[in-house]
């Protein structure tokens, strides 16, 4: 068995092969940030560290599968497996610096993962590294 946590965070993380070691430390931060668990009212205002949680990251190259053609999914935006690992490993280390408690599954291995949604939050993290576009006039 791999990893298994109590109250925290499963991240299902995908790389795709213009992620790098940028988009993990983005990552890593943004994680450390959120604010998801409620505090004494019910609002979604304490983080990871305060609420005592920890962080089960598991590898799911699948999320860049595309199925927009055909039957079958393309994962061609999926990084290679070698560059994958390297960067999912890292983002783990990156996590841990935060001095969370992380666990994780088996990189590339067939995985059952079971979780349990304790609210209503699911999230999608990307770092959109597109520049932001300006225009000039001139009188």
């Amino acid at each position: 068995m791999s990893g298994r946590i109590g109250a925290g965070y499963v991240l299902l993380v995908g790389i795709t092969h213009t992620d790098t070691e940028a988009e993990a430390r983005w990552m890593a931060d943004k994680i450390k940030g959120l604010r998801l668990f409620p505090d004494d009212e019910g609002k979604m205002n304490r983080d990871l560290h305060e609420h005592g949680g920890s962080l089960l990251v598991v590898s799911q190259f699948t999320l860049y599968g595309d199925a927009r053609k055909g039957r079958r999914p393309s994962f061609i935006n999926a990084a290679p497996p070698v560059i994958a690992e390297w960067q999912y490993n890292n983002l783990v280390q990156l996590l841990r610096g935060h001095e969370f408690q992380v666990e994780t599954g088996e990189f590339g291995a067939m995985m059952d993962v079971e979780l349990v949604n304790d609210g209503p939050v699911t999230l999608w993290l990307e770092r959109d590294v597109t520049p932001a576009s300006s225009s000039v006039t001139e009188s």
